[in-house]
């Protein structure tokens, strides 16, 4: 079936020069060097190009495509057609150099090399009518994709990235959030910036502490605050405290509560529960009392 598609000459050296380049790619220091990262899967493939971000390769095991259903090869071969109508570079390997640039046993069969990466805050334009997340310091790349899983399906306005943490374009975060993160509004930039750009818009800012001051359900989301949450290990840093004690800042501690051994919630349940309660009362407002949303399964 692949005939019908242009691609280059099948690479078959694990050792080749493109292969290696490629490889480099799961490092964050090349990712900022060059603009660049990888995107494991088809579905998060497809997201990307729904998103009509920047596909500059995609990488196909030819040995495994041989051995897809009919139907698998069908979906394929409409992916990579879409993809060249990008002008994105379809190159074959086969399973020994693929092996190489793949993510471990989630390999899928295809790898693409995509240009993307969070905008500067000065070109962030997030969503209308809906709160924003500013994460701080985020350091495992699992509960970053996570959040902005919960950020997609709950309607949030956009994410600023800030702190010392792990970055949106890193492969793992990509895979987490299932694609999700080609769809929300991403800035990225340090904590006294993101500070300032909350000063200059008159952010409202809702911080999610272990010791907050007020229930999750009852904050104000109707004012579309920002969620600010910290790193998995220390919190919010103190820059914020301090902007508020200067009083450039409103901020608002919440907190869940905790019944069992455990004193805090993984960051991204806590992200979820905050971006749903959100939704909750923007739906159950009066203007949106007739606004029907489709229901999907949760669970998947």
């Amino acid at each position: 079936m692949l005939q019908s598609i242009t691609t280059t000459e099948t690479i078959t050296s694990p050792s080749n020069a493109r292969v290696r380049s490629t490889m480099k790619l799961r490092d964050a220091a090349v990712r900022r060097e060059t603009g660049l990262t990888l995107i494991d899967g088809q579905r998060e493939i497809q997201r990307c190009l729904a998103a009509k971000k920047e596909i500059v390769e995609i990488f196909l095991d030819v040995d495994s495509f041989a051995s897809l259903s009919d139907t698998d090869q069908k979906n394929f071969e409409l992916l990579l057609r879409e993809a060249s109508t990008q002008h994105a570079l379809l190159t074959p390997l086969s399973t020994r150099p693929f092996s190489k640039i793949a993510f471990g046993n989630r390999n899928e069969g295809l790898v693409a090399v995509a240009r993307f990466h969070a905008e500067a805050l000065a070109d962030f334009k997030p969503r209308p009518d809906a709160p924003l997340f500013i994460l701080e310091g985020i350091e495992k790349p699992g509960n970053l994709g996570a959040i902005f899983r919960s950020a997609d399906a709950a309607g949030v306005g956009g994410i600023i990235i800030c702190g010392k943490g792990t970055d949106a374009s890193n492969p793992a975060v990509i895979r987490a959030s299932l694609g999700t993160v080609f769809c929300v509004p991403i800035a990225c930039d340090t904590t006294s910036a993101v500070i300032q750009w909350c000063i200059a818009h008159n952010q409202n800012i809702v911080a999610a502490t272990p010791d907050g001051t007020t229930r999750w359900h009852a904050v104000e989301f109707a004012n579309q605050p920002a969620i600010l949450l910290g790193s998995e290990a220390h919190g919010i840093s103190s820059c914020w405290l301090e902007a508020v004690t200067k009083k450039n800042i409103t901020l608002e501690t919440v907190a869940l509560p905790m019944r069992g051994l455990a004193d805090s919630l993984n960051v991204s349940a806590t992200a979820a529960v905050l971006a749903y309660e959100s939704l909750r009362q923007r739906e159950s407002s009066p203007k949106n009392s007739n606004v029907k949303v489709p229901q999907k399964n949760a669970s998947r």
